[in-house]
C-alpha cells in the first residue's frame, strides 16, 4: 500500500499498473454480530463511534465491468449514519439480498460491511470489459449501482429493479483505503480541487441536481421560488447553489445565525431561522399544529413579497412535511429525497388535491444526472461545501457530527491521503475560485 501511495504522491500515475494490489486493506466497517447493539435505545442516543470499526479486510476479487480504486479521501453521508445505527433496518439485509443475484454479487454478502458512498482517488485495476478507464486515472465516484439486465432501467437507470446505493446497499464502499466500484460509477476528478474537496460533493450534489434541476425531479426554471430545508447542510448547501446558479430564488430555512450567515455567503437573501422564529409544527407527538403552518407561510410571503414557493426541497420528512405541503403554491411541487426526522409523513390532503399540488419522490440520480452534476463542479459553477476533515480512524466521530447535526455542509474523511491539501493539478483555476471553495471551512 505504501508503494501505491508513494507513486500517487509523486504523481507517477503510469507506474500504478505495474504495482501489486494489496490482498488486504483498511476499511471502516459495521459487524453483523453487532446489529442489535442499539436495540431499545432512542435513535438520537445511538452512537456511531461504538459501531463503526477500522478493520483490516481482504481485497475483493475484481469482476467484469469493475474497478479497484485507491481511495485518497471520502465523506460522510446520512446513509453512513443509518448504517452505523442499524436503521431503519440492518444493511446486512441489503447485502444478503444482493448476494442472492449471482456468484459475483455473492462477494458482497459478508459478516462485515465496508461502508461509504463517496470517494476521490486513483484507479489501480480494471476488470474485463472496461475500456473507458485505466490504472492511473484520477477519479471520483457516484454511488449508483445497477445491473441493467431488465428493460425497466434503460430509460432512467434509477428505475432498474436492481438499483442500489454503493457502500450502503452494497459492500466495499469508499470509507477505506481501497474500494470496489462498477466502472460506470467513475467520473473525472475536478483538477482544481484537493482529494478531500473532490470527494465530498458526489452523493449530495447528484441528489440535489436530480431533485431540483432534472426533469425527473422538480424541473426548476428561472424565476422559481424554492423553499430549502436545512439550506446550509450536506444536501441543502448544494440545493442553494443550484437554485442561485439556475436563476431561481432560494428561501433558506436554517436553525442558527451561523448557518444563516453561510447562506448569505453563498448569495441567498431570503432566510428563515426556524429556531429564532420558534416554529413548532407538532403540538404533541401525534398532532400537528396548523396554526404554525400558517405562521410559517406568512413569513415566507413576507420575505418574497407575497409569493408562495413553486418548489419545496424536502428531506427532513416527518417533522416538516405537513408544513411543506401547506406552504407550496397552488400547482406547486414538493420534492422529497429523504426522511431524516422520521419516515411516516402526515399532511392535510385538502391542501394537496384542492390546490393541485404534486409530491415527487426523488432518489439519488442516474448516470447522466451524476455526470452533469460533477461537470458543474469541474466547471467551478458549483463548489464543494466541505467544512471539516477527519482521518480514517476517526470516521465514527465524523458520523457522530452528522448524526447530531453539529456540522455544516459536508464532513470529509482522509483515507490514503496523509494530509489535507493534496491532489490539485490546476492551481490557477483553483486560485480564481478559492474563496468559494473555502466558504464552509472552519465553520
Amino acid at each position: 500500500m505504501q508503494e501505491i501511495l508513494d507513486a500517487i504522491l509523486a504523481e507517477q500515475y503510469d507506474a500504478l499498473a505495474g504495482l501489486a494490489v494489496p490482498d488486504h486493506y483498511r476499511g471502516v466497517t459495521v459487524h453483523a454480530d453487532e446489529a442489535e447493539m442499539f436495540d431499545g435505545i432512542p435513535s438520537h442516543e445511538k452512537d456511531p463511534r461504538k459501531s463503526l470499526h477500522l478493520d483490516e479486510v481482504p481485497t475483493p476479487e475484481l469482476g467484469p465491468g469493475e474497478a479497484i480504486v485507491a481511495v485518497m479521501a471520502s465523506a460522510i453521508n446520512y446513509n453512513t449514519v443509518w448504517t452505523s445505527i442499524f436503521e431503519p433496518i440492518s444493511t446486512f439485509e441489503f447485502l444478503r439480498r444482493y448476494g442472492r443475484i449471482s456468484s459475483l454479487t455473492k462477494r458482497h454478502d459478508l459478516p462485515y460491511h465496508v461502508v461509504g458512498s463517496d470517494l476521490a482517488g486513483v484507479v489501480l485495476r480494471t476488470g474485463p470489459g472496461v475500456n473507458a478507464w485505466k490504472p492511473g486515472d484520477q477519479v471520483v465516484a457516484h454511488c449508483l449501482s445497477v445491473e441493467l439486465e431488465s428493460p425497466d432501467g434503460h430509460d432512467d437507470t434509477m428505475l432498474d429493479p436492481q438499483q442500489r446505493i454503493w457502500g450502503f446497499e452494497t459492500n466495499f464502499g469508499g470509507l477505506a483505503e481501497l474500494a470496489l466500484v462498477k466502472s460506470n460509477q467513475l467520473m473525472p476528478k475536478p483538477a482544481h480541487l484537493t482529494w478531500e474537496e473532490a470527494a465530498c460533493p458526489g452523493l449530495v450534489n447528484s441528489t440535489a441536481y436530480r431533485q431540483l434541476v432534472s426533469h425527473h425531479g422538480a424541473g426548476m426554471k428561472q424565476g422559481d421560488t424554492v423553499l430549502i430545508w436545512g439550506a446550509s447542510g450536506g444536501l441543502g448547501s448544494y440545493a442553494t447553489q443550484f437554485v442561485l446558479n439556475g436563476g431561481a430564488i432560494p428561501i433558506c430555512v436554517v436553525s442558527s445565525p451561523a448557518k444563516a450567515e453561510i447562506c448569505r455567503a453563498m448569495g441567498a437573501e431570503l432566510i428563515i431561522d426556524r429556531n429564532a422564529e420558534g416554529y413548532r409544527f407538532w403540538s404533541d407527538e401525534h398532532t400537528q399544529d396548523q396554526k404554525e403552518w400558517k405562521r410559517f407561510g406568512a413569513k415566507i410571503r413576507e420575505l418574497t413579497g407575497g409569493d408562495d414557493p413553486d418548489i419545496v426541497f424536502e428531506h427532513p420528512g416527518r417533522e416538516t412535511f405537513g408544513a411543506s405541503v401547506y406552504v407550496a403554491r397552488r400547482g406547486g411541487t414538493i420534492v422529497t429525497c429523504a426522511s431524516t426526522s422520521g419516515y411516516e409523513h402526515t399532511y392535510d390532503n385538502r391542501y394537496l388535491w384542492m390546490n393541485l399540488k404534486r409530491i415527487v419522490g426523488s432518489h439519488f440520480a442516474n448516470y447522466r444526472e451524476s455526470y452533469e452534476a460533477n461537470r458543474l463542479i469541474d466547471k467551478a459553477l458549483i463548489h464543494p461545501t466541505l467544512s471539516k476533515v477527519y482521518p480514517l480512524g476517526e470516521t465514527g466521530r465524523a458520523a457522530m457530527d452528522v448524526h447530531g447535526n453539529t456540522h455544516q455542509g459536508k464532513v470529509g474523511v482522509l483515507a490514503l491521503a496523509p494530509e489535507e491539501g493534496l491532489g490539485v493539478s490546476d492551481p490557477e483555476k483553483r486560485e480564481r475560485h478559492i474563496d468559494a471553495i473555502n466558504r464552509f471551512r472552519g465553520v
